[in-house]
């Protein structure tokens, strides 16, 4: 059946951001998609979780093949997950429709496209505005003394400065739109190879060669190598459960399907690589130099010893978090906002609702995620828990259930094929609550903390198998 955009938006009351991509909105292509993600590999919390895995007692051979795994595994869910929106341009609000109902889909969409990605947006902006402070500090000394000792909710006065700043430039993209995003990452893209490949030449240096960096003697795990390697993959894969999840908010806008099928993953695996040698580098190579663990990126710029050096860094490092906040955090929370104001019959559009988002996140006091490497992985398996059963039942409902075949025109339909009973999937739901209860059970009871350090792979695989297994008998439309 023929899908008539114009008709279908005039006679059901359709927010256009909600409905597919036309021909002229399909901008993206293989080189949009393959630098796409170099933000969200090159940032502040990527170093601090894999400082932490160094920590933890790993080596540089472990590190190493821990990254490029984690990189194949989320290559190749974001583009799984992310065919039906290149097929059919739609975002991923309105594709959870097809699994969850469509009313359903608002429970999944919240926790996406609010919860988690408010809570990464308040993350990331606080890991970008403590690089604000250095690069400010550096050419202002006086600042970091602002207030003295007073604090709010432990974040210093210059630090709250910077954070504000920080918001505000993340805000200022959101007014460019999608069109101007994509043109920022290839431009990005080339800066944050020249500044990462020149900070791991310096620690080289720092280390005395590679040869001590590859000769660096971990401490060695403590318990079972096997489940803290998985749980290492686990968490890395954890950062892009959000992502992996809403992809199609991106997907939606390719040229071509196989542009983002191609273009995620050469980019994926190349930059994934490099992150690997960079993160790996410059981590072990400062603490040789300097004697101490340093698993907070920010810290290793700020012992630079050219102002010029600190300046170029902090700003590419900026830059990457602001790429990674928009990519992964602005846009589906905007999209999901509007989606949301559609069951109140209100009329919200994608930048509103971006801004909502990045308001609401000013008061998540996000810095105490970062006071350890181990905080923020609790965050990360809490994120993975709660999105991984959402990815699952997405998966086998395309590709199982569905056989990669949706129909347009129900999704948006009243009481069209999509609606199930009362516009709820119910089997979705419950199927959902399950098995977020089941990884994060692991949180409480001891014998079953894998489940929790593996929340996102658990989450999925029991959500995958429990939707296909209950699936009824007569096959949805």
């Amino acid at each position: 059946m023929t899908f008539n955009r114009e008709q279908i938006k005039e006679k059901y009351n359709i927010n256009k951001d909600l409905l597919p991509s036309t021909e002229k909105e399909r901008t993206w292509n293989k080189t949009n998609y393959a630098t796409t993600w170099m933000g969200n590999v090159h940032n502040i919390p990527s170093y601090v979780t894999i400082g932490g895995f160094f920590v933890l007692g790993l080596s540089v051979n472990q590190v190493f093949w821990v990254i490029m795994i984690a990189g194949v595994i989320v290559a190749l869910m974001l583009v799984l997950n992310g065919v039906s929106g290149a097929k059919y341009g739609i975002p991923f609000s309105v594709s959870l429709r097809t699994s969850y109902g469509v009313r359903g889909a608002i429970i999944p969409g919240f926790l996406r496209g609010v919860i988690s990605a408010i809570m990464w947006f308040s993350l990331q902006t606080y890991a970008g505005s403590s690089a604000v402070t250095v690069l400010i500090g550096e050419f202002w000394p006086g600042y970091l003394n602002l207030g003295g000792d007073w604090s709010f909710f432990g974040l210093s006065l210059p630090g709250i400065i910077s954070f504000l700043l920080f918001w505000c430039f993340n805000v200022a993209f959101i007014f460019g739109g999608m069109d101007l995003i994509g043109k920022f990452q290839k431009v990005l893209s080339v800066l944050i190879y020249i500044v990462f490949i020149g900070m791991a030449i310096w620690a080289v240096y720092l280390a005395g060669g590679i040869g001590p960096i590859l000769d660096y003697t971990p401490k060695g795990i403590n318990g079972n190598t096997l489940l803290v390697l998985a749980g290492s993959i686990a968490a890395i894969v954890g950062t892009w459960a959000a992502p992996i999840l809403s992809i199609n908010d991106l997907t939606k806008k390719a040229k071509k399907p196989k542009d983002q099928a191609i273009g995620q993953s050469i980019g994926l695996i190349i930059t994934f690589l490099l992150f690997a040698i960079a993160s790996i580098v410059i981590i072990v190579g400062s603490e040789i130099a300097f004697g101490t663990p340093i698993w907070n990126i920010v810290d290793v710029i700020n012992r630079f010893d050219s102002k010029f050096a600190i300046a170029g860094a902090v700003l590419v490092i900026c830059l990457s978090t602001i790429s990674a906040n928009l990519v992964g955090n602005v846009v589906p929370a905007g999209y999901q906002l509007v989606s949301l104001s559609q069951l109140f019959q209100k009329e919200l559009h994608f930048k509103t609702g971006a801004i909502i988002a990045a308001i609401i996140g000013l008061f998540l006091f996000p810095w105490k995620l970062m006071e350890n490497p181990t905080s923020i992985y609790a965050f990360l398996n809490f994120v993975g828990a709660i999105l991984g059963p959402v990815t699952g039942i997405m998966l086998a409902d395309y590709y199982i259930i569905r056989r990669r075949k949706i129909n347009l025109n129900a999704l948006y339909e009243p009481k069209s094929d999509y609606f199930f009973r009362k516009g709820f999937n119910i089997r979705a739901i419950i199927i959902t609550i399950i098995s977020v209860i089941v990884t994060l059970i692991g949180a409480f009871v001891d014998v079953l903390e894998p489940l929790y350090n593996l929340s996102w792979f658990v989450g999925t695989g029991l959500a995958f198998i429990l939707y296909i297994a209950f699936r009824p008998k007569r096959r949805e439309a």
